[in-house]
């Protein structure tokens, strides 16, 4: 039997945080079929998440997920109890080589963002007329323009633009269609040679990443982590910018949810190393909100910390979502307390971006919540 921590970062463990609370998922390979039930058990003793990988030639390998506080506790059981000690070794050995994931820069284009240092706020901006938060608010010239520019005196690092409502129940459109919405905004605002802020292009459709990209955007959102556009991966490599992945099903099936959300990041996480696409490129989002139940949703963000373990800079977006909506019983232009509670929670756990609509409000949270959470942290 052998293991790795994976995070298919060449396999190097880097987390966040207080020891204790550290997390990671460490794969262990070639276990003899004798010993899957006695690790399943020690596993769910000790609190740590257990995922047996279906990949052909996979399927004598557990993936066990946790904070470094259950994985050394379960290390000590299996030292313990007999049987296995050679698991628990290999465990509390991965864990030795674990260390904090250092700041750093997120580069798009000629801007430079700070990542560790505080939070970053990605502003929304809907160009649909049918798009859930505002009702086609922003669908037109000028308004577009002029909510981008608002969003920045607000505060936005970011400024997200979507052609497509993803709102539950909503009717694809075609890459035209998308275009047609996309481009004049994004061509107005690129005419400013200063426009203070970066672009995002929020879209699945590699057709339309690549007119915004060749137009000068400096950043993709992909709802469904690459999976959707097999030639998605390829582009962002090719134009060399970061790439948001974010998790997405088409299914709330879950056996083990936040080890198989974890696990379905990582693949998207793969697709695009594939591609070329740098490490320093990559942004990973839990998907509030899409092939989840609200239950689910509030499960995952109880477990946001968790996510920190795939190495990788945590882009969050609740921002006026009908979880909130159902837990408050409130419309979608009443979500703001809501909102800030997720958001607050979400830097708490180690969230490097939240996507929000409430720019100045989400802000200050930010900034209140980045004064108390970040203090003593490790440069």
């Amino acid at each position: 039997m052998k293991a790795c921590l994976h995070h298919l970062r060449d396999f190097e463990g880097e987390f966040m945080g207080a020891d204790s609370l550290r997390y990671c998922r460490i794969k262990l390979c070639q276990v003899p079929p004798e010993l899957m039930p006695l690790l399943e058990q020690e596993s769910a003793a000790a609190g740590v998440g257990v995922v047996r990988p279906q990949r052909e030639g996979e399927r004598d390998s557990l993936i066990l997920a946790g904070t470094a506080k259950g994985l050394s506790e379960l290390a000590q059981r299996l030292l313990r109890g007999g049987g296995s000690a050679e698991g628990g070794k290999l465990i509390l050995e991965l864990l030795e080589k674990t260390r904090r994931r250092p700041r750093g820069e997120l580069r798009l284009g000629r801007f430079r963002l700070p990542l560790g240092e505080r939070t970053l706020i990605m502003g929304i901006l809907n160009v649909t007329p049918d798009s859930f938060s505002d009702g086609g608010k922003y669908y037109r010239l000028p308004a577009a323009v002029e909510r981008a520019y608002q969003m920045v005196e607000e505060g936005a690092d970011i400024i997200d633009i979507g052609g497509e409502s993803t709102r539950p129940g909503h009717q694809r459109i075609s890459e035209a269609e998308e275009l047609a919405r996309v481009m004049p905004i994004i061509e107005a605002l690129k005419s400013d040679p200063h426009f203070p802020a970066p672009l995002s292009i929020d879209t699945y459709k590699a057709a339309v990443a690549e007119e915004a990209l060749r137009a000068g955007v400096e950043m993709v959102n992909d709802i469904w982590g690459l999976k959707a556009d097999p030639r998605m991966g390829k582009l962002v490599a090719a134009y060399g910018v970061p790439v948001c992945l974010m998790h997405n099903r088409n299914s709330t099936e879950y056996r083990d949810l936040v080890p198989e959300v974890i696990f379905e990041l990582q693949e998207s996480i793969d697709l695009a190393k594939a591609a070329g696409i740098a490490d320093d490129r990559i942004i990973v989002d839990p998907g509030i909100g899409f092939g989840k139940t609200a239950e689910q949703n509030l499960a995952v963000l109880h477990r946001l910390a968790d996510f920190r373990g795939l190495g990788y800079p945590l882009l969050l977006g609740t921002s006026r979502k009908s979880t909130i909506g159902k837990v408050l019983n409130l419309p979608t232009e009443e979500r703001l307390e809501g909102t800030a509670a997720t958001v607050a929670i979400g830097i708490a756990a180690g969230v490097d971006i939240v996507r929000v609509h409430d720019v100045k409000e989400m802000r200050r949270v930010a900034m209140m919540t980045d004064a108390m959470v970040r203090q003593g942290e490790e440069d």
